[in-house]
């Protein structure tokens, strides 16, 4: 599987969609092609029952992306074209993200050296981060005198907290991939040299579980920091309810039974 924009790459390895982030040269930074491209890419894979699990990676050694494409924005900033353009960009991309959410596979980023600004964002808004040890994260976005976007909020704060996200936006240059650990936002820290080798293992982990598993927990883990308490409990039954009627279920726990006799 090719992609038309080689700034943006598209595989498939198996029951695995890749996704490569291919401008090692401007450090891997996104344009509105590459955008458009990945939200197309992710609806289709979203809806197709063969695609388990999708990895997002990065090409080069220096970094997984240093966000948003500043030459582009810098030009719109010239020329009093911020709004349309940098609004177009963010429409399409929060587009993707929603589609990250709603999608009933895991969506796994794959970070090694920097992930700055937007980048950041990407890496906390999947599902799950796996990240090499050299990998560095940085906010940027108070350095530059503006607020995050990019769902840099979306992705964090409800893992780390209020507090602590502003300390980060506002009070911090930069953190580790260890950091990232210790605070919740990475769940595996591994050597550089063993990141593909590791991201193609936690995903295949990932992917064994049910896809009912994976998909009534994705839904009711996202809902339920904005769900009134009656609300959720019923979306859980319903869930809980869908998944014990599938064969997956069925053989699982007739396996599970049998043991204890």
């Amino acid at each position: 599987m090719g992609s038309e924009n080689t700034e943006i790459l598209f595989d498939r390895r198996g029951a695995a969609g890749l996704v490569t982030l291919n401008r090692p040269a401007a450090l891997n930074a996104v344009t509105l092609g590459m955008v458009l491209a990945l939200r197309a890419q992710l609806d289709r894979w979203a809806d197709d029952a063969s695609i388990t699990r999708v990895v997002i990676q990065a090409a080069g050694g220096r970094a997984f992306s240093a966000g948003g494409d500043l030459q582009t924005i810098g030009a719109a900033a010239a020329a009093d074209t911020i709004a349309p353009v940098v609004g177009e960009l963010l429409k399409h991309y929060h587009a993707f993200i929603e589609t990250v959410r709603r999608m009933p596979k895991i969506v796994l980023s794959s970070v090694h050296g920097s992930a700055a600004g937007a980048g950041m964002g990407l890496a906390f808004i999947t599902d799950l981060c796996i990240a090499a040890d050299d990998a560095r994260f940085t906010p940027a976005y108070a350095k530059i005198g503006v607020s995050p976007d990019g769902g840099s909020t979306v992705g964090m704060v409800g893992t780390v907290g209020t507090r602590r996200a502003l300390q980060l936006f506002l009070a911090e240059d930069s953190f580790t991939a260890e950091q990232a650990y210790n605070w919740g936002l990475v769940a595996r820290v591994v050597p550089a040299s063993e990141l593909k080798a590791a991201t193609r293992k936690f995903a295949e982990r990932l992917a064994q579980n049910p896809k009912a598993a994976i998909s009534g927990t994705k839904s009711l883990v996202y809902q339920a920091a904005v769900t009134p308490t009656k609300q959720q409990l019923d979306a859980e039954e319903a869930k809980i309810i869908a998944a014990m009627q599938t064969d997956e279920f069925r053989v699982a726990v007739k396996k599970f039974t049998s043991k204890s006799k």
